[in-house]
């Protein structure tokens, strides 16, 4: 038998230089990255924390000279001090490298990734190891979140410690009062040393906790769920106050006088399309983009299990760090206007049997890449349930098939549809499922050796894996589903795939099946991502510092971790016909 090896195919444009605009850079803007230390503030959920983000990737301290407190990135935890950051011991607040570390099922965050990448953008000499460690600035990043929370949870509203929050979900609060008081031993740490500091920027990472069961926000975990659009509203305005308010009671304990900038990833719930919004509505807030394209917790590995697929692996962590440190870098150094790779406008040809889509592309032209990421689609009928990641819905909610879509100019596609669309009504245009396409028919199944105490399973497939899949086989750990309704759904995670005399033979551990349901002979399986995500993303040139470093899964060890920027997610966006 022998193992798959990754297939490489690209479909480009060449590169223009049509860029994002550029705003003038405000004086203490300058000020600010010109300081002794500066202050990297985050706050969020799960993803923020380096949730089962494990083995961790950085084991090295100190190359680029950034900090983090003695006591870590992450600064809050349950305890004696959750609701009492002030009484926290000063000797757990002296500045140290910045390196990832464990906590029980906590491993890397994204500290790494931003601070050094954010480092290497602004001093002059990379490669001079010796130097760099002692060159200003010094990035300090403090992280005062925790896995699982709402919006108000970690606001000043501190709305775990109601009453009305279960208990399971309670853990004392303190989040934000915690991320203040770390400004306030920051603060007297640099003074100590007679250091200069501020805060550069505020980092978001939260939206999961707030996702309602229909598409909608939920503003607490007891209220009613608001539905869409007014849901969305509801996080967009949460979001720009808790900015306003983030940043106000930080300039007061560190004395800056502008605002504070907050960038935020785009959370793959609905939260996810409020945080554009928000960045729409308020000038100080910046949407670096999605994250689907990392690799998932799926591939993880810690105390005898995996991640979950809803979490990022070590290295996505480090890598989505880059893509956040590269944003901030065109915004605060070089004052940049950044927008994310996102729509612009969507119209029916004139003929109808196709729409066109618009796009700001941070980094034209665009890109439909099939080779680093599967092509997302769903078979159904003559044409696709989905492409690329695309789907396009009539007023009644039901999916039009897609026949092809095909990049127009560097900044425009058009999608080819099956039937032409009809007058008098509506449409609108989705982005992003977690479909790869079919891998084939179960013609087998057989019990699989052993694995570290784990039983196994294969399913036979009777023809070669698709060269179409092999990104997946690139990127780790997949699932595989029947994709059948109700009991009879199956699913289940394969780490390992092979082929032998012509057939592929799909393995997983009996332990990850979903609710334990078996395959059957005879099934069609079809690829499923941990992620939600699309095909779309520009061509942008910037190199990232690190490189995939776990090399136990997918195969891009060594390989520089690319930093593209992917089209956003969103759902109803509206067609016209002109």
């Amino acid at each position: 038998m022998k193992p798959l090896l990754l297939f490489v195919a690209i479909m480009f444009f060449p590169i223009t230089d049509c860029f994002s605009a550029e705003r003038p850079q405000s004086v203490s803007d300058q000020t600010l990255i010109q300081r002794d230390i500066v202050g990297l503030w985050l706050m969020g959920q799960s993803l923020c924390e380096g949730a089962e983000s494990l083995p961790i990737v950085t084991h090295s301290d100190g190359e680029w000279g950034n900090y983090m407190f003695q006591r870590g990135v992450r600064t809050w935890s349950y305890g004696r001090y959750c609701d009492k950051p002030h009484e926290r011991p000063a000797e757990q607040f002296s500045l140290v490298p910045l390196t990832a570390t464990v906590n029980g099922g906590l491993g890397e965050t994204i500290a790494n990734g931003l601070a050094d990448h954010l480092k290497s953008s602004i001093i002059e000499s990379q490669q001079d190891l010796k130097a760099r460690p002692k060159k200003t600035p010094h990035f300090l990043v403090t992280y005062a979140g925790q896995g699982g929370r709402m919006i108000d949870e970690l606001s000043s509203v501190d709305q775990s410690t109601d009453p009305r929050t279960p208990q399971s979900r309670q853990h004392g609060g303190g989040y934000y009062q915690t991320s203040l008081d770390d400004a306030r031993r920051a603060t007297a740490q640099a003074a100590a040393r007679g250091d200069s500091f501020g805060i550069a920027a505020l980092v978001w990472m939260q939206g999961e906790g707030n996702a309602g069961p229909t598409g909608g926000i939920n503003p607490s975990r007891w209220g009613n769920e608001i539905p869409r659009p007014a849901g969305l509203h509801w996080y967009r305005d949460r979001l720009i106050e808790y900015r306003k308010q983030w940043s106000h009671d930080l300039q007061n304990i560190t004395g800056q006088t502008d605002e504070i900038p907050l960038f935020t990833y785009q959370t793959l719930s609905p939260a996810g399309e409020a945080q554009l919004l928000a960045a729409d509505r308020d000038s100080h807030i910046t949407m670096v983009g999605p994250h689907y394209m990392v690799a998932s917790a799926l591939n993880s590995r810690y105390a005898g299990r995996y991640g979950d697929p809803i979490h990022m692996s070590a290295d996505g962590e480090r890598w989505f760090g880059e893509q956040v440190a590269k944003v901030i870098n065109r915004v605060l150094k070089r004052g940049e206007s950044w927008q994310p790779l996102r729509p612009l406008k969507a119209w029916i040809a004139p003929d109808r049997a196709s729409v066109l889509v618009e796009f700001h592309v941070p980094r034209p032209p665009l890109v439909l890449d099939e080779t680093f990421l599967p092509r997302e689609q769903l078979v159904r009928g003559e044409g696709y349930h989905s492409l690329y990641g695309f789907q396009v819905h009539n007023t009644a909610r039901a999916v039009l098939a897609i026949k092809t879509i095909e990049l127009e100019s560097p900044s425009r596609l058009r999608i080819q549809l099956v039937s032409p669309l009809k007058t008098n009504t509506h449409f609108t245009l989705s982005y992003g499922l977690p479909y790869a396409g079919q891998v084939g028919e179960i013609t087998e199944i057989r019990t699989g050796p052993v694995i570290e105490g784990q039983s196994t399973t294969e399913l036979i497939l009777n023809h070669k894996f698709d060269p179409q899949l092999k990104p997946l086989l690139a990127e780790g750990a997949f699932f595989v589903s029947n994709m059948q309704a109700g009991d009879a759904y199956a699913q289940a995670p394969i780490r390992h795939v092979t082929e032998s005399e012509g057939k592929t033979i799909l393995r997983f551990e009996n332990r990850e099946r979903r609710k334990q349901k078996d395959f059957d002979t005879g099934q069609i399986l079809t690829a499923v991502r941990g992620f939600s995500f699309g095909n779309l993303r520009d061509s942008d040139p910037e190199k990232a510092i690190y490189q995939f470093a776990d090399q136990g899964y997918g195969t891009r060890a060594g390989e520089p971790y690319p930093l593209w920027n992917w089209c956003v997610l969103f759902k109803q966006f509206p067609i016209s016909n002109e």
